[in-house]
């Protein structure tokens, strides 16, 4: 190859990974101002226009990357999904030895419900349940983030000697619990405690349940 093609060949793929950090840098800002903005103003009042203005970037650019409001939530609630769930396992892996067991576990659970990208994952869930062009992209939303809290589990915790088709069930009743949780604390932020005391019964129950780790010797059935 002439040393020109050489640096035709170069400057080109160097101006291609250019073009695509650009790319991905401007659809991260574009879902984090989607997920600002359904927290903030909910369903109703976020729009295509709302999310390129809080984005910094041109209607023309958000058209180019997500052309109506549809493709960017879906796009939106696939980065938010993804996110959560390396947040969760990176932010167990950094607690100290001794917090790395279910209690902790459910501690950081909580802290992702009160989280702003929970928030949002909320109000497509319950805006859903009217819009009937939004209700077939949530319609699984349930199902895939009880799917992404059961594949943590079975990393975080992979000696556990519970039977298979408990852990699913067991983990559904505190995905509904915390669901219900955040509603309240949403509205009320705990002001009167009882959401912390309800976290504080279901670690007692769940520290008789689930082993710690490395200690695959508790079943439901000892209970």
């Amino acid at each position: 190859m002439a040393v020109s093609s050489r640096r035709r060949h170069r400057h080109g793929s160097q101006s291609r990974r250019t073009q695509q950090e650009r790319r991905s840098r401007t659809q991260a800002r574009l879902l984090e101002a989607t997920t600002e903005c359904l927290v903030d103003l909910g369903w109703s009042g976020t729009s295509t226009t709302e999310v390129a203005r809080r984005a910094g970037v041109s209607r023309g650019a958000q058209q180019h990357h997500y052309p109506t409001k549809m493709a960017l939530v879906a796009a939106a609630l696939e980065h938010l999904l993804e996110a959560q769930r390396l947040a969760y396992e990176t932010a167990f892996a950094v607690l100290p030895p001794e917090r790395r067991d279910i209690s902790g576990a459910l501690d950081l659970l909580w802290g992702v419900f009160r989280g702003r990208p929970a928030k949002a994952l909320m109000e497509l869930a319950v805006a859903a349940r009217t819009d009937e062009e939004l209700r077939p992209l949530c319609l699984d939303l349930n199902e895939r983030i009880l799917q992404v809290i059961l594949e943590t589990f079975e990393r975080l915790f992979p000696q556990n000697a519970l039977p298979p088709d408990f852990v699913p069930t067991m983990l559904r009743a505190v995905f509904a619990m915390f669901v219900g949780l955040s509603i309240q604390n949403a509205l009320d932020d705990d002001a009167d405690g009882h959401q912390a005391a309800v976290l504080s019964q279901m670690k007692d129950v769940a520290r008789l349940i689930v082993p710690e780790r490395g200690r695959p010797d508790a079943r439901p059935t000892d209970l």
